[in-house]
C-alpha cells in the first residue's frame, strides 16, 4: 500500500475526523474570542498562533484527502464544501482584503460536513427545496395582494407604512412576524379604519399560520423521507451481507465435503 493510500486512510479514520471536530469547535471559540479587545491584549498572539496552526491541520486534510480521492474528491458536495470554505480562510486578509478575515469564522461551518446529524439535516432541507421553493411562491403571492390592497386602502393615511407597495410589503412582513403588529400598526390604522382589523388578522391567519406550518410539514417529511432512504439502505446492505455469507458458508460445505470425498477416496486406495 502506497503512502499516499495510507495518509488518506488515516486522514478519513474516525479518531482523525473526531480530532478535527474538536478543533473546530475549539477553533470557534477562539475566533469568537478575538472580538475582545481585553483578551486580545492578553493573550492574542497565542490566540493569532492557534488560528494558524489549525488552518494548517485543515488544509493537510484537505490534501490528505485530495492526495487520497484524486478526482474523485470532488464528486461529494461536502468535500467541495470544505475544500471552499479552506480556500476562503487561505485567502490574503491584508490591506483591502483585511474584511475576509473575518469570514475565518465560516471554519465553523464544516460542522455542518463532519457531524453525521447535522449533515442528516442539510442533507434533508435540500431535498425539501422543491417543495420550499412552492411555498415562497405563495407567500409572494400572498404579499404582494396584500400589498396592493393596503396599499390602496391605509395608504392616504399611514404613507409611512402603506404609501407604496414596498413600504406595504415590508410593513406587512413585519406584522407577518407579530412584531408590535397590534400595537404599533394595526390599532393606530383601526382608529381611522376600524374594520382595518379584518384584512390584518386574515393577513396574519394565512401567512404566519397556514403557510407557514407547511415551511414545518415539508421539512418534517423531508427529514422522514431521509430517515426512510437510509433505513432501506442499511437493509439493503444488511441483505447483501447475509447474501455474501452464505454463499461462504456454501462454499465452504462444498469443500469440506470435496474432503471428506478425497479423504475416503484414498483411504479406499490404501486398503
Amino acid at each position: 500500500m502506497s503512502l499516499r493510500i495510507r495518509i488518506g486512510q488515516w486522514v478519513e479514520s474516525s479518531p482523525v475526523q473526531h480530532f478535527v471536530t474538536a478543533l473546530i469547535v475549539i477553533n470557534g471559540i477562539t475566533l469568537g474570542l478575538e472580538t475582545s479587545q481585553t483578551v486580545m491584549s492578553a493573550v492574542g498572539p497565542y490566540l493569532l498562533a492557534f488560528d494558524a496552526v489549525v488552518l494548517a491541520v485543515f488544509v493537510f486534510e484537505i490534501a490528505g484527502k485530495l492526495a487520497y480521492r484524486g478526482t474523485g474528491f470532488f464528486r461529494s458536495g461536502w468535500n467541495v464544501f470544505d475544500f471552499i470554505i479552506v480556500g476562503i480562510a487561505l485567502m490574503p486578509a491584508s490591506g483591502p482584503l483585511a474584511v475576509l478575515r473575518a469570514l475565518r469564522i465560516l471554519r465553523i461551518l464544516r460542522l455542518l460536513s463532519i457531524v453525521p446529524a447535522l449533515r442528516k439535516v442539510v442533507e434533508a432541507l435540500l431535498h425539501a427545496v422543491p417543495g420550499l421553493l412552492s411555498v415562497m411562491a405563495i407567500i409572494v403571492l400572498f404579499f404582494y395582494v396584500g400589498a396592493v390592497l393596503s396599499t390602496k386602502l391605509f395608504g392616504a393615511a399611514f404613507e409611512p407604512w402603506f404609501g407604496t407597495v414596498g413600504k406595504s410589503m415590508y410593513t406587512l412582513f413585519q406584522i407577518m412576524t407579530l412584531e408590535s403588529w397590534s400595537m404599533g400598526i394595526v390599532r393606530p390604522v383601526m382608529e381611522i379604519y376600524p374594520l382595518a382589523w379584518l384584512f390584518f388578522v386574515l393577513f396574519i391567519v394565512a401567512t404566519s399560520f397556514a403557510v407557514f406550518n407547511l415551511f414545518i410539514g415539508i421539512i418534517v417529511e423531508a427529514m422522514q423521507a431521509t430517515d426512510r432512504a437510509e433505513g432501506e439502505e442499511d437493509e439493503r446492505r444488511a441483505v447483501a451481507q447475509r447474501g455474501e455469507l452464505l454463499e461462504q458458508i456454501r462454499a465452504l460445505r462444498r469443500e469440506v465435503g470435496e474432503l471428506k470425498s478425497h479423504i475416503a477416496g484414498a483411504g479406499g486406495r490404501v486398503q
